[in-house]
């Protein structure tokens, strides 16, 4: 059956490895993409990463490159694919929640979430990869680059943003990113086959 499984978290949570590790059990009928993504706009994202922008003008560009992707994926369920998404709006609305605030901008979480969830196809089920943040430097300890926002005390509040989130979605599940990768993914295909996916 088709659908839109997306995996959330934090920086170091293990969301990229899981949702690889699930696309590649679950097989031909499965798609796996990300976000950002690799388009034009999506590197604009990338681009945009440790320069001196509004924290509008980012939001504004990660929302930009969902609205593309969005018809992407859309296109690629009526045909009959199941697309597992390592991260998709709840990205945006966690992390740009923080950057806004810590900017003097305020709470923007509720327009954030309005103006995603207006462009974004509704994920069939979104899991949300639990990891205290004290733990992530010690998970992303071997890359070659870290992103901007891989801070402790940024994703302290990046992680408060995806319980805020859980908390007003019933379609989250949350999942204990603490256990062997392996017990993650056997979680997430549980959950996919429970919802005929």
């Amino acid at each position: 059956m088709a659908g839109l499984v997306v995996l959330e978290g934090i920086d170091g949570c293990g969301k990229s490895t899981v949702a690889k590790a699930v696309a590649e059990r679950l097989g031909d009928r499965t798609v796996l993409t990300r976000e950002p993504t690799d388009s034009w706009i999506g590197r604009a994202v990338k681009e945009g990463d440790g320069k001196e922008i509004s924290p509008y003008t980012d939001a504004l560009l990660f929302m930009a490159d969902r609205a593309q992707h969005t018809l992407e994926m859309a296109e690629m369920v009526r045909c009959g694919k199941l697309v597992v998404c390592d991260r998709y709006y709840h990205s945006t609305v966690a992390y740009q929640t923080a950057s806004l605030r810590r900017k003097g901008l305020g709470d923007n979480f509720a327009w954030l979430l309005d103006a995603n969830t207006r462009i974004s196809l509704k994920p069939d089920v979104t899991f949300l990869l639990v990891l205290p943040p004290e733990r992530m430097p010690e998970r992303i300890s071997d890359r070659a680059e870290r992103s901007r926002f891989e801070r402790l005390d940024f994703l302290t509040e990046v992680a408060q943003n995806y319980e805020r989130l859980a908390a007003s979605d019933k379609g989250v599940v949350r999942l204990d990113a603490t256990q062997p990768v392996g017990q993650v993914v056997e979680q997430v295909l549980a959950a996919v086959k429970e919802r005929n996916l």
